[in-house]
């Protein structure tokens, strides 16, 4: 997945993925987009046919589109919503420094603690 994403790749379209990779991709930024086989071997056969063509992943729209097709794909709200505000776990987590400050502030002091955050 870091290797993609190095190489500049934002999603990857494919009609499966195993299940551990997709997971880490989309936590880690990285959009999968699952379409119908027939549909990736079309994308296939309009890129061999022009090698310019321009693929667009629409992660608003939820489309994948290249010349005059619009293609729909799935993916769940929540998942969207961090791939559109860029956040992975590290960044949700420090969303919350208040709140986890807070916590840790009112419990119990026999109780492990973490250190707090280097601001």
């Amino acid at each position: 997945m870091w290797a993609l994403q190095n190489y500049g790749f934002k999603a990857v379209i494919s009609s499966r993925f195993a299940d551990i990779f997709r997971g880490n991709s989309l936590k880690g930024g990285l959009l999968t987009v699952i379409i119908d086989q027939s549909d990736v071997e079309n994308i296939w056969a309009a890129i061999e046919a022009d090698p310019t063509t321009q693929i667009t992943v629409d992660l608003d729209t939820r489309t994948v589109s290249y010349n005059s097709t619009v293609l729909p794909f799935e993916i769940d709200d929540y998942t969207r919503w961090r791939l559109m505000e860029g956040l992975d776990d590290i960044g949700l987590t420090l969303k919350e420094t208040d709140s986890i400050d807070s916590f840790e502030g009112k419990r119990a002091s026999y109780k492990p603690k973490t250190l707090p955050i280097k601001k």
